[in-house]
């Protein structure tokens, strides 16, 4: 099974610190963010990843190399232009005829894969999500469940009108066929994918319990530095 890690993002709400660096490489507990990601597939035995890149792809390549030092296959899949989550992952998961992973690379999470490929299967599910309890449902898109089906999702609801405090925490089990569904050129699976299919019922959710730590601005970056706990 391959996993793609997305990574592709300029960082701009990171800057001065992505100025020359990209987002994927700053580190967190001595360690860049993506590396984490990586020895987690690796505990799940997941070995074979696409990193999906952009921004400074070359920094990227140059620290990741074939992927042998961490006893993993690394192949890249790189953006010439900004294609939004959805073109990204259709680009890079182009030859991929079997179920998939795929993780938002500027969070950190000690996601249990295991689980949510049993999961996936065991539903038949075309897509699986892996959903995280968060304490402000004002600040993300916040999952409507019908068991462990996804419903849809309720962008930046009140907390009276949020049916549950589950987030997407950007890891998913995938089937190749879904994306399909997504427009040409720049597009977003969230918006342009899940939604779309999970009338269906489609689209079925795992809780994370562990840790989650998005990164995408410097106030999260320096929370996940002080409090993350690396997990191997």
């Amino acid at each position: 099974m391959k996993a793609i890690i997305l990574a592709g993002g300029l960082g701009t709400r990171l800057r001065p610190l992505t100025e020359n660096t990209p987002k994927p490489l700053l580190p967190v507990k001595g360690k860049p963010i993506i590396e984490h990601a990586l020895l987690n597939f690796k505990k799940h035995n997941i070995t074979d990843i696409i990193f999906s890149i952009g921004y400074r792809a070359d920094l990227i390549k140059e620290y990741f190399n074939d992927g042998s030092k961490w006893g993993l296959n690394i192949e890249y899949c790189v953006e010439d232009e900004p294609l939004g989550t959805g073109g990204a992952i259709r680009k890079a998961a182009g030859g991929i005829k079997e179920t998939f992973l795929v993780i938002n690379g500027d969070n950190l999470a000690d996601f249990n894969w295991s689980g949510l490929i049993d999961t996936h299967k065991r539903n038949n599910a075309k897509v699986t999500l892996a959903l995280f309890p968060v304490e402000d449902v004002t600040q993300y898109g916040i999952a409507e469940l019908d068991g462990e089906k996804v419903l849809h999702f309720i962008e930046k609801p009140t907390k009276e009108e949020a049916p549950t405090n589950l987030n997407n925490a950007g890891g998913y089990v995938m089937e190749p066929d879904v994306l399909e569904i997504l427009p040409p050129g720049f597009c977003m699976i969230e918006k342009d994918c899940f939604e779309k299919i999970s009338p269906q019922g489609n689209v079925f959710s795992y809780r994370h319990n562990g840790q989650w730590f998005p990164t995408d601005t410097l106030e999260k970056y320096y929370r996940a530095e002080e409090e993350f706990n690396p997990f191997l």
